[in-house]
């Protein structure tokens, strides 16, 4: 079966490169040895994000989020639903670009607004809120559905930005210890928590020190402690959620110490923007796809030299940032970048 599946890639692949191309393909003998593998992964491998963008996040003049965002996706429309049932187990994460500015609006005296367009904020975007009835809402979908839960959680939180993207004070981590409390009274499983958002190395419009966030994580840890009453059902810690870099990481890892982090979280983007004239010649072109090899190859030695106790994840992914490109992300062409992707981290144990 396997053998099959991969041969049947191979044919698209080659169909389709000859229609591209208008070219007669040259003759090429693929051999697959099925009974020899490289690398395992278990059976929650595929992982989707649900962002918190709002509809007028907008690039190149297009705005395509629409209703799509963690605040006003349709909860009740049957396809979604159906969709997350598909993959029996589908680790769904919510997180994205501003899940540094969002509050919880469980003990707070503040009204529950929702993101609007302000020019000075990060990214454009005021704070957000999530209201704990719409948390209620998400819940009973996943709950329904058998969906596996990864939860960003704000890092920026009683932080303000000092100089450029750099982002300085103390965690404040009362909000998160509310709305964790508030998660584990009701009952919802998440199964891990994710801190922060392209915080790391220069960071994605702001970046906070290693050490600082190291400092971060044993603290979040020791609240799990706190609050999860039972070792066994406390959730992983992932960190930090951000663009491999290797000194930044490997500051993480010994600030933080052995155990804390279960997970080092990185991101790949390696198209290019959404306005890039050349995406589908990159999506065909081995070597271009290539070139992300060295990041996981990198990631992997980081953890057998500095956490030899945590996992490689990539908890987003899209090859294409700010927004996708339009008529590639959203067509068959993209599904070569993504098998792609996914090989090259299952080859490394991401």
């Amino acid at each position: 079966m396997e053998v099959r599946l991969l041969l049947l890639v191979f044919i698209c692949l080659h169909a389709l490169l000859w229609a591209a191309s208008a070219q007669q393909p040259e003759e090429a003998t693929v051999i697959v040895k099925g009974s020899t593998k490289i690398a395992e992964t278990n059976k929650n491998y595929i992982c989707a994000t649900i962002d918190w963008w709002p509809p007028e996040k907008c690039n190149y003049n297009q705005c395509p989020w629409g209703q799509s965002s963690i605040l006003n996706l349709d909860l009740d429309h049957p396809f979604l639903a159906q969709a997350i049932q598909a993959f029996d187990n589908l680790r769904i994460r919510l997180g994205g670009s501003l899940q540094d500015r969002v509050v919880y609006d469980v003990g707070t005296n503040s009204p529950c607004a929702p993101f609007t367009n302000m020019s000075n904020g990060l990214f454009g975007f005021s704070d957000g809120c999530l209201s704990m009835d719409r948390w209620d809402k998400l819940n009973a979908l996943f709950q329904k559905t058998g969906a596996i839960i990864t939860f960003g959680l704000n890092a920026l939180y009683g932080r303000y930005n000092v100089r450029r993207s750099f982002w300085a004070s103390k965690w404040n981590s009362t909000n998160a210890y509310n709305f964790v409390k508030y998660t584990i009274s009701k009952g919802y499983p998440v199964d891990s928590w994710e801190y922060g958002n392209e915080l790391s190395g220069h960071g994605i419009g702001a970046r906070v020190d290693a050490t600082l966030y190291g400092k971060d994580a044993i603290e979040l840890k020791s609240i799990f402690q706190q609050l999860y009453k039972a070792p066994l059902s406390q959730p992983s810690l992932l960190a930090p959620g951000g663009f491999f870099d290797q000194q930044w990481y490997t500051q993480l890892l010994q600030t933080s110490g052995h155990g804390v982090v279960s997970a080092l979280t990185h991101h790949i983007y390696n198209l290019g923007g959404g306005n890039d004239a050349h995406l589908i010649r990159k999506i065909l072109d081995p070597k271009y796809l290539d070139r992300s090899e060295d990041t996981y190859r990198d990631m992997q030695l980081t953890l057998q030299r500095h956490g030899t106790w945590a996992s490689a994840w990539v908890s987003e992914s899209g090859g294409v940032f700010n927004n996708g490109g339009e008529l590639v992300s959203n067509t068959f062409i993209n599904s070569i970048w993504y098998l792609d992707q996914l090989g090259m981290a299952s080859k490394y144990n991401t």
